[in-house]
């Protein structure tokens, strides 16, 4: 059974930096694609990014790009999501799941990790 917990996630400026980390369990993780999605309060789901299983190919939504960074350590089962130069339009839960896909993977999602950008 898939079982991902997210940690990480704070309050923090506008400007500021956090890094989320994602730990899973219960499946062959270095085979797995990863992504993080978040949802701002009224909000629908938006994807953010995706690491293939080795980690050699990376995607971004256009809203991230250039300020996020997704990696992984397959060692230690675990995925990053580093968040730069923080936008008040970032403020959203946060979560990762196992696969990329919309609907369909979303079920794999933890409990997600809050993040909150004020000044």
């Amino acid at each position: 059974e898939v079982h991902l917990v997210e940690s990480g996630g704070g309050l923090v400026q506008p400007g500021g930096s956090l890094r989320l980390s994602c730990a899973a369990s219960g499946f062959t993780f270095s085979s797995a694609d990863m992504a993080w999605f978040r949802q701002a309060p009224g909000k629908g789901v938006e994807w953010v990014s995706t690491i293939n299983s080795d980690g050699g190919s990376t995607y971004y939504a256009d809203s991230v790009k250039g300020r996020f960074t997704i990696s992984r350590d397959n060692a230690k089962n675990t995925l990053y999501l580093q968040l730069n130069s923080l936008k008040t339009e970032d403020t959203a839960m946060y979560y990762c799941t196992k696969g990329s896909t919309y609907p369909g993977n979303w079920y794999t999602r933890g409990q997600g990790t809050q993040v909150t950008v004020s000044s």
